[in-house]
């Protein structure tokens, strides 16, 4: 790929400089090469120069003179470089290595993008894991999109990746009896019965619906049995068509989970007993105001946690303390949580349980999402009416479809709020991302239809000639398809699958200016074949990409 070769030029060339004396050898330099903001400049620059100035005592455009006469590139892979304006150092892609990459990309098909990156690493992704209190909601549908993808971009660069949805589900949790009590009033209602709701209780009309299906299925049965006995049955029930709900409604996102992990098998088997006796031997508890406490700020944490209550029963922390051991115990090089808003006060201390149980943290890697804003019609969409209080997700399935769905959960950086528009996702027009990419794609099928149509053979790899793509809106896709390695690369390392749905975009867009501006079929059998190989070239790429989101390639719109 272009840009490493770059980097390690550059490395090579500074070093270089240093070792003759021509630069001082004060600080690492972190070398970067991005593309420049206007293409005019060309494919890639660096201003390493202008970093490495003020250690070296010379202008910034001399430190830029003297590496480029350190510098040996490939002339078959970078065909010029020149300094511009303070000492950027830009550098143009040979478009001939530029043409060669429409075979590379038709020969590599689905793995075109693929790298060796992660060696093999075992690596889990732990995603959504929402309470089974209540269907989910948008925030979930978010969380979803962004797991899914990035397990899929993992895994393109190397990585054995699990997926894996922890249930929240031990019989210890206030919001989980709250939640079969209010299920329990409900029925009784249904039965005619007087009964009272909790007064945390869930007032969703979700909870109605479950009532009622319980009474069809199972009568008046539970009327008779003891009152403890019979919250405890509807605590189950309530559970499991909660978690029933959620199966189904992930499996109509198209996300998948490898592991679901019951919190509740943490207490069972003893494990958070286990994980709290390490704590203690390895002096990182102690006793205070009759509950067990975590000595978290040891590890940076604002102030210590509470592990065991007053009352005996362990916190939510002693249970992710034990959670995130198992996970290590199974194995994983790296674990990788994704966790909604509300849970940005426990990075600090699930990182210190997990250094206190003598795990690296840096093997712990817990990606926040922020919040989403349903706009429809200019308006905010606040809530549910089977939900009550918030935005089901599969209200938005319903509404906009799954595709559109997860191109819009992922278009802005997890850190950042989301404000996702129903309306503009309903368009079938080019204002519309979704819409715009997979037009791209089904405009690719229609052209390779109509050549066929005509009689014109589609060339195998190897059977055209690139050379003749010479046109600048030629060169510019085959600049974009010949990204997609480095930013599947990016995309990966920096958990960023937001980053595909940019290029995705650009690929779409550099796509269809070839289309307006190059006549694919032609009486010009050489160009033909060419351009055809190049439309199929971005049909591969368009294919990889939108299988890195988890969206489909349409053949017809």
């Amino acid at each position: 790929m272009p840009k490493q070769i770059l980097i390690n030029a550059l490395e090579k060339a500074l070093l270089q400089a240093r070792q003759k004396g021509l630069l001082k050898n004060e600080q690492t330099a972190e070398i970067q090469v991005q593309r420049p903001s206007d293409a005019s400049f060309g494919d890639y620059s660096a201003n390493l120069a202008m970093t490495l100035a003020k250690e070296s005592g010379l202008p910034s455009r001399k430190v830029a003179e003297i590496l480029v006469a350190e510098l040996n590139l490939p002339p078959e892979v970078i065909e010029k470089t020149e300094i511009a304006g303070p000492g950027f150092i830009n550098f143009r892609v040979n478009p001939q290595w530029l043409q060669k990459t429409v075979e590379e990309i038709r020969r590599k098909g689905a793995d075109y993008g693929n790298s060796e990156t992660g060696q093999g690493q075992s690596l889990q992704v732990e995603f959504v894991s929402a309470n089974p209190t209540g269907p989910l909601h948008v925030g979930h549908g978010r969380a979803a999109a962004i797991g899914d993808s990035l397990a899929h971009l993992l895994a393109k660069v190397g990585y054995e990746v699990t997926r894996e949805y922890y249930i929240n589900d031990a019989a210890t949790s206030t919001q989980i009896r709250n939640f079969g009590a209010s299920l329990e009033a409900r029925y009784l209602q249904a039965l005619g019965k007087e009964a009272k709701m909790p007064e945390d209780g869930y007032h969703g009309e979700y909870v109605s619906d479950i009532a009622k299906e319980v009474v069809e299925k199972e009568g008046d049965r539970f009327l008779e049995m003891p009152a403890e006995e019979r919250l405890e049955q509807f605590t189950l029930l309530a559970k499991q068509k909660i978690l029933e709900g959620q199966r189904a409604d992930l499996a109509a996102f198209g996300v998948r989970h490898d592991n679901w992990f019951r919190e509740s098998s943490l207490f069972e088997s003893g494990a958070v007993e286990a994980a709290l006796n390490l704590l203690r031997e390895g002096g990182h508890t102690y006793e205070a105001e009759g509950a067990l406490w975590l000595r978290s700020t040891d590890y940076g944490d604002e102030k210590d946690r509470v592990l065991v209550r007053t009352t005996g029963i362990p916190t939510y922390l002693a249970a992710d303390a034990a959670y995130h051991h198992d996970k290590f115990i199974r194995g994983f090089d790296k674990v990788i949580d994704i966790w909604g808003p509300d849970h940005h006060g426990y990075v600090a201390r699930t990182k210190a349980a997990v250094q206190a149980l003598g795990y690296d943290a840096e093997k712990l890697e817990i990606i926040i999402h922020q919040i989403v804003r349903l706009f429809s019609g200019g308006e905010v969409v606040r809530m549910s009416k089977r939900a009550g209080d918030i935005v089901l997700l599969s209200d938005v399935l319903s509404e906009v479809g799954a595709d559109a769905a997860r191109f819009f959960f992922l278009m802005r950086s997890a850190d950042s709020h989301l404000d996702f528009d129903l309306e503009l996702a309903k368009k079938e027009t080019p204002d519309n991302p979704v819409y715009y990419v997979q037009y791209a794609h089904a405009r690719i099928c229609s052209i390779l239809r109509q050549a066929e149509e005509s009689g014109v053979k589609i060339p195998q790899p190897g059977e055209a000639d690139p050379s003749v793509l010479v046109d600048e809106r030629e060169l510019a896709l085959l600049r974009k398809l010949a990204d997609f390695p480095e930013e599947v690369e990016s995309a990966a390392a920096l958990y960023e699958p937001h980053r595909m749905t940019r290029y995705a975009q650009e690929l779409a867009n550099a796509f269809h200016l070839f289309y307006t501006d190059c006549r694919v079929l032609s009486d010009d059998t050489n160009l033909t074949k060419a351009r055809l190989s190049l439309v199929c070239a971005s049909q591969v790429v368009l294919q990889n990409c939108l299988a890195l989101l988890g969206i489909t390639a349409p053949e017809k719109m």
